[in-house]
């Protein structure tokens, strides 16, 4: 980082979280002065050593930043929800506790998808839902169970992932309206844990796209030179504008071991549109066919037609 001392960034960072609060990855570039690229890189880094949290909801297509002691300021964005979301919240932030299977199946869904505000636990082999602000001890009837609260909480968010149909929907009634039933269902958790072991492989590619991030951050680092602007920032592909010796060029990176004549024109055109000279990077070496290509452009003068 150009000018800065990395720990001196961090803590900058974190003076910024304790003074405003939750904030987007732009508002603590634009307070710092980093590029989007390297603020994230660093919120990423103090979200790693948990000294930071960030959250479900997103504001637009970025998560918030915050301090666990700021967790109760989320509230403040809750504008930002879905449609369907906002009203699980509204819901659930006037009656405290809902019983999941006296909601509609929208409402069912959406607090699953509201998990910055919608606390899940089970009772009796039933799942209820706590506004995050409300402590559990609040709840009627409460008696700690804590080992019931802990292993069943990764069960009730892959509810989520189970159609809910119609002819299911209860009566409406009160959520202590009557004592709660002892049901056991091993068949249908069985089913619920594999689906959540489906949603935890699906999340293998964001930690790669992280590592590679992270690859093409310490290249660029180690070769001399510095982020300037970023045009693309996708899980496959990373565009950036660079400075070598105070001269602008672009460079490209993707994400996969061999590049093809494709990303190579690609890449060119991406370069052309900014009248730019430009880079390929790759997680392995160029194909033959790619590395003669260039070797014999070097030495041509031109191609014609007679």
């Amino acid at each position: 980082m150009p000018g800065q001392n990395a720990t001196e960034t961090r803590d900058k960072i974190l003076w910024i979280l304790k003074k405003k609060g939750p904030c987007l990855p732009v508002h603590v570039a634009n307070e710092t002065g980093l590029s989007m690229l390297f603020a994230s890189a660093f919120l990423s880094e103090l979200l790693s050593s948990k000294e930071i949290r960030i959250s479900v909801m997103r504001v637009g297509s970025s998560p918030l930043y915050f301090l666990n002691e700021h967790e109760y300021m989320l509230e403040r964005f809750a504008n930002h929800l879905k449609s369907k979301e906002k009203d699980a919240f509204m819901i659930l932030r006037e009656r405290k506790f809902l019983r999941d299977s006296e909601q509609t199946p929208a409402i069912r869904v959406a607090l699953r998808e509201i998990r910055d505000f919608a606390v899940p636990f089970r009772k009796n082999n039933e799942i209820f839902w706590r506004y995050y602000l409300v402590p559990e001890s609040e709840f009627p009837g409460f008696v700690e169970d804590k080992a019931e609260k802990v292993e069943e909480v990764a069960e009730v968010i892959a509810v989520s992932a189970t159609p809910i149909k119609k002819e299911e929907i209860p009566a409406p009634m009160k959520i202590m309206e009557k004592p709660l039933e002892i049901v056991s269902k091993p068949a249908v958790l069985t089913k619920h844990k594999k689906i959540l072991a489906t949603k935890t492989q699906k999340k293998k590619p964001d930690r790669e796209s992280d590592k590679f991030f992270n690859k093409v951050k310490d290249w660029i680092s180690g070769n001399g030179m510095e982020i300037s602007d970023i045009e693309g920032l996708t899980k496959n592909t990373i565009t950036l504008r660079v400075k070598i010796s105070n001269e602008e060029q672009l460079l490209v990176a993707f994400n996969k071991k061999k590049i093809v004549e494709e990303d190579v024109i690609k890449a060119g055109r991406k370069a052309a549109e900014f009248g730019l000279k430009y880079h390929v990077l790759s997680l392995g070496e160029p194909s033959k066919k790619i590395s003669d290509l260039i070797d014999a452009g070097k030495s041509l003068a031109s191609i014609r037609k007679i």
